[in-house]
Order: C-alpha cells, then structure tokens, then sequence
C-alpha cells in the first residue's frame, strides 16, 4: 500500500504534464507540503494532513465528475485539469502553518502541548493564493484557474464581503462548483480531524 506522498507523487506523475509541473514538484518536495496539516483545528489537522486532504479531494472529484457526465466525464474536463484541480487547489497552505505550544493541565499537572498556529507571510487570500503560487511555475486554463479560485464557495472572505462573483464563476464553470463540492465532501465526509 502506498503511502500518502507517494500516492500523491503517482498522481502527479500521472497526469500532469505540462511545462513548469517538475518544477512545480521540485518546489512541493522542497517546501512543508508533504508533512503540512490542513487546518488548525478543522480537518486533517495532523502532520501530512495536506497531503492527505489533497489526495481525497482528487478521488471525490473524480467520483462526482463520474456522477455527473459518466465514465467518459475527460470529454468535458481532461484528466490532467482533474489532478491540477484537485491536488493543488490548497497550495496556499504551503509554509502556512507552524508549531507552537500552550500549557494544558493533565492529572493537576501543566504540561505543554503542540498545536499548529498560522504563519501566513503571503497573505493573499485562500483559492486565489493557490492560483498566483501554481502560476508561477505552469500556466493554468481558465476553467482550472476558476474551480481553484473558488473552491471555498461561500466560506470565501470574498463572498461573505458581499462580492457577486461567486455565482457567475460556478453559472460558467460548473466544473469549479463540483469542485467546491468536492471539497466540502472531502472535508466534512472523508476527513477525521486529529490534533497534533
């Protein structure tokens, strides 16, 4: 059985192809993607829960891309903008979160314990962050830019500020709010969430 970066890296391998993905990988394997959580508190909040959260959201678009178009869901999205989408929508997350510690009582005793906390020294924003990071090392297509964008739906700081774009993003790329779906499935179904 593998394991989680190597069935990542399988994947990746797999089926991303274009120019500037090695260096992209390059980077991923040089950067805390692999051993990163992928929340505080949330979901998969455990070492290498990016990783993990990455690979899930993957397969469960795959799953309701399959649901949608069927078996031949590649005539409408190819497999290479599924694996971008669907690895790298929360790269924003790299070299975002560090160890800290607080003191808990246990048995009347204080003892410290690790909890992750954020170090957010590219503050961007969330999907759109990902986007700019993946576009420095490949050029996205439209439809991949959008579902990465706007993979938090209306947990997006934009669209709690009141911003309309959302629905028009998912009104012309369906494929970004499956996605988002993805996501949300991911997280609340798939997931477990496992303090450090």
């Amino acid at each position: 059985m593998l394991n989680t970066k190597e069935e990542f890296l399988e994947i990746y391998n797999k089926h991303i192809k274009r120019e500037g993905a090695e260096q992209l990988l390059k980077f991923l394997e040089n950067s805390d993607f692999f051993v990163a959580p992928a929340s505080t508190r949330r979901h998969s909040s455990y070492e290498g829960g990016l990783c993990s959260h990455s690979i899930l959201a993957y397969k469960r678009f795959v799953k309701l891309l399959t649901m949608e178009y069927g078996e031949n869901y590649n005539e409408v999205i190819s497999d290479e903008s599924v694996a971008i989408i669907g690895l790298l929508h929360d790269l924003c997350k790299v070299n975002f979160y560090k160890v800290d510690y607080r003191n808990v009582k246990e048995n009347g005793n204080w003892v410290q314990k690790p909890y992750y906390t954020v170090d957010d020294t590219l503050p961007y924003g969330h999907g759109e962050k990902s986007v700019y990071m993946i576009s420095g090392f490949m050029k996205l297509t439209r439809e991949e830019a959008m579902a990465i964008n706007w993979h938090m739906g209306g947990f997006d700081s934009r669209f709690m500020g009141g911003s309309n774009t959302l629905q028009i993003a998912y009104e012309n790329y369906p494929t970004a709010l499956i996605f988002h779906t993805a996501d949300m499935w991911t997280t609340y179904f798939d997931e477990k969430t496992d303090n450090i």
